[in-house]
């Protein structure tokens, strides 16, 4: 037979149970922990709080404008759901856009890898004038993209340019760089890759000063050659520096704008789909919701890219 207990009785044995469960809450939520707590909202909501409303809200925003038919300017648009998404893939002009983005993406992004890693290299010498060098390198990567843009394009101009006169004393005739479509993408490639490559090297730079060199040592004592060296121990070792500009470089390829209107004001052979969204909506067409449905697919092919990256590409990373 279970004993029954007075309520005096069951109200002193709940009182320790009722304690003990406050002491449990009070020690699982320190004091301590609740400043700190407090402090990161204080610090990090206004943060937030501009992030929602300045990149987020407009995304959004964005989306749904891609279902309007809207002419920018216009107070009135029509709901149209996907329609604006179905011209878009159904149109001719989707697959040299999408062909020349990515055409864009593998050359920039590929050759400013590449060539940036060979300039870090170069520069990874304690020789006199590596600290300048180093400064004349990075320098075009913070320049205006205007600024550059309009420099080459002087360079690069068929009839007055520099090429172009170098070329006539030469006996030989300039190439037409921006008429030719064909051409005025070689052209934005090279001066995209030359602007970015600094930026790789300074990358590439941090972290081959930053490698062991008690493995290198190692390696030489055993014989290893120059070459199996940097296949064998560099590279593995450079791979976190190697997966975080491909992140950055790609991204930052995918959304180039500047140079390209500098440099082709028309986006003929250029035409990227950041660059098409722009012509789309603030062009001859001023078709913002059309607009806004390509810049909607450049922001899926951004997200399905990074989550890959992250995912599947991260899995060969290295991290010593």
């Amino acid at each position: 037979m279970t004993p029954q207990l007075t309520d005096r009785q069951a109200t002193t044995r709940a009182a320790p149970a009722s304690g003990t469960h406050a002491a449990a809450s009070r020690k699982r939520w320190p004091g301590r922990a609740r400043r700190d707590f407090f402090t990161f909202l204080a610090l990090a909501l206004p943060n937030l709080l501009l992030i929602a409303v300045f990149t987020y809200l407009p995304l959004l925003n964005n989306i749904y404008y891609s279902t309007l038919n809207w002419t920018l300017g216009s107070a009135s648009a029509t709901v149209v759901g996907m329609e604006n998404y179905v011209t878009f893939f159904t149109s001719a002009d989707a697959g040299k856009v999408l062909g020349t983005t990515a055409v864009f993406t593998a050359v920039t992004v590929g050759g400013s890898m590449v060539l940036g890693l060979l300039v870090a290299l170069a520069l990874n010498s304690k020789v006199r004038g590596t600290t300048f060098a180093r400064s004349a390198v990075f320098a075009p990567y913070v320049l205006s993209g205007v600024g550059v843009g309009l420099v080459w394009l002087f360079i690069f101009d068929p009839g007055y340019g520099v090429l172009a006169w170098i070329l006539r004393g030469l006996g030989q005739q300039s190439p037409q760089w921006i008429n030719d479509p064909r051409l005025s993408l070689v052209m934005v490639l090279v001066v995209y890759v030359w602007k970015n490559l600094g930026y790789c090297a300074v990358v590439f730079l941090a972290g081959l000063q930053s490698l062991p060199q008690d493995v290198m040592e190692a390696a030489s004592l055993d014989g290893a050659s120059s070459y199996r060296r940097f296949v064998s121990i560099t590279l593995p070792l450079l791979s976190p520096t190697t997966f975080f500009l491909l992140i950055t470089t790609m991204l930052s390829s995918l959304q180039a704008f500047d140079l390209i209107r500098i440099m082709t004001p028309l986006g003929s052979g250029t035409s990227t789909l950041i660059y098409e969204a722009y012509l789309q909506a603030f062009g001859a067409y001023n078709r913002a919701g059309y607009s806004a449905a390509i810049s909607v697919v450049l922001f899926a092919i951004l997200l399905v890219i990074t989550v890959i990256q992250l995912r599947f590409v991260e899995r060969k990373v290295h991290y010593s």
